[in-house]
């Protein structure tokens, strides 16, 4: 299996985006592929890892409930042993964090995990997971990019191959975070209704097996058409559970109730609350800030992307916590967790991490802090965050959409023109501040802000704005719609 020079069409088209590769199943994500990309990225975790894992030889291989998914992961695992090292493959899927967890406490390189996310069902991908139980930075995916053209050579003695659960030692150490008794207590005796959304995905099972009582899970039967739709937690998606919520509701007007949404490999999180109203990470993470301060002591930064509401930092202002603010991408929030002390990081997408975890976004922890923080505050998720909202003397509402443009053509053009002929309007109101560490982020005079950002893989434009009225955030989005199409 010497691949020292690989066919340009073998490696054409292969690009590592904001956590990991991504393709459409056999199409550009094909068996060869895979095998060859995973043989090179197991040699750049050794070049980048081997250091800190004692000259470790081990390498974690999982996936989740996708078409394909145990037979890419079985390819996986025999290519990454045919160069040398040994592999730990997963006996089932699990969450995408249950495998950065077994990084860390396998002591292994890393970790290859067969998953396209959030991604609709034609989709699969691998994504890198280094030693230290996190994505790996965009330096370690450039090497393995740049190591493509070059090829690989069998290793004379191949690795071993040793089968494992990933669910028992992940499990454990989520249940040491929180008060499993607590919610437990709550939900048997009735004082706390818990639905789970898991879209089909690799959560489904895994809020049972945490808190050890039934709950109502949605969804939890594998189909990789993801019912015609995809993985994502967005409200488009969700039409069973809001059904569900909604009619509970209707049966039991009174008591706590509260429904997890999760993606496809559990590494993001929405919820819905009591009433049946859509709550996404915005929302969730000022309330897990506020939970993780006042009932469990935490202290540490606070980490947002450039993308995420300004109650937050409002929030982290009330409890005299510093903010630091990254780039879109959970790779930049690992990154600064592994330079300094940190509470918690999130991004506007639905991923959250904790400083007492592993550098890593993890869905189901988010979902046990939330069930968490409901039954201490004894009051419904929004109840809690229109009290934040109070507290903090800022009221807003947000929304964001992906335009659609003819080709990367139109991307360069409309880059050039933001470089070129900077923005001093938008929506009648003046310009006040840029700022460009991700797309361009405009502030503008009546506090409201539009981010432009261009996807880095895709001829595709993503807009987002935060206003104090939705009429405001939509007033933004439709003029940067119009001078995106106009440009």
């Amino acid at each position: 299996m010497t691949q020292s020079t690989p066919a340009a069409a073998l490696i054409d088209g292969i690009k590592f985006g904001t956590d990991g590769w991504r393709g459409v199943i056999a199409a550009e994500f094909t068996f060869e592929r895979v095998r060859y990309v995973a043989a090179i990225a197991a040699q750049v975790l050794a070049e980048n890892y081997s250091s800190e894992t004692n000259n470790s030889r081990t390498i974690i291989v999982g996936y989740d409930r996708r078409f394909l998914s145990e037979e890419f992961a079985a390819a996986v695992a025999e290519s990454v042993q045919q160069v040398g090292f040994d592999v730990l493959l997963s006996d089932g899927y699990a969450p995408t964090p249950a495998f950065s967890w077994a990084a860390k406490q396998q002591n292994a390189l890393g970790a290859l995990v067969i998953t396209a996310s959030h991604n609709p069902g034609k989709y699969s991908g691998l994504k890198v997971k280094g030693a230290f139980g996190g994505s790996v930075a965009p330096a370690i995916t450039q090497q393995i990019e740049a190591r493509l053209p070059q090829g690989f050579t069998p290793a004379p003695t191949p690795g071993s191959l040793t089968l494992f659960n990933p669910w028992t030692s992940y499990c454990e150490g989520l249940r040491t975070k929180v008060d499993i008794a607590m919610i437990r207590s709550a939900i048997e005796t009735g004082e706390l209704t818990v639905f789970a959304d898991v879209m089909h995905g690799a959560a489904a099972g895994g809020l049972e097996q945490l808190l050890g009582t039934a709950i109502h899970e949605v969804n939890s039967d594998r189909d990789p058409l993801f019912g015609g739709g995809a993985p994502e937690p967005l409200p488009k998606y969700m039409s069973e559970l809001f059904h569900q919520v909604h009619s509970y509701r209707q049966q039991h007007p009174t008591g706590l109730a509260v429904a997890v949404v999760f993606d496809g490999d559990s590494d993001r999180i929405a919820a819905v609350d009591g009433q049946g109203n859509f709550l996404s990470s915005q929302i969730l993470i000022p309330i897990l800030l506020e939970h993780l301060v006042i009932h469990r002591g935490f202290t540490g930064e606070f980490i947002k992307t450039i993308s995420g509401s300004d109650l937050m930092p409002k929030v982290a202002a009330l409890h005299n916590l510093s903010v630091y603010e990254t780039p879109i991408g959970y790779k930049y929030i690992a990154d600064r967790m592994l330079e300094t002390s940190v509470l918690i990081g999130g991004e506007e997408s639905g991923g959250i991490g904790y400083g007492n975890h592993i550098p890593e976004r993890d869905a189901l922890l988010s979902a046990l802090y939330v069930l968490e923080a409901i039954v201490k505050f004894n009051a419904d998720l929004s109840d809690i965050y229109h009290d934040l909202q109070t507290r903090a003397d800022f009221f807003s509402n947000y929304d964001r959409i992906d335009l659609p443009l003819s080709g990367m053509e139109a991307r360069a053009r409309l880059l050039n023109q933001l470089e070129s002929q900077p923005l001093t309007e938008i929506a009648g109101q003046k310009v006040v501040d840029v700022l460009a560490i991700d797309g361009y982020k405009f502030r503008l005079e009546d506090g409201r802000w539009l981010l432009i950002r261009f996807s880095g893989t895709e001829p595709v434009l993503r807009l987002y704005s935060e206003a104090k009225t939705l009429e405001q955030v939509h007033e933004t989005l439709d003029w940067a719609r119009e001078w995106a199409n106009k440009a």
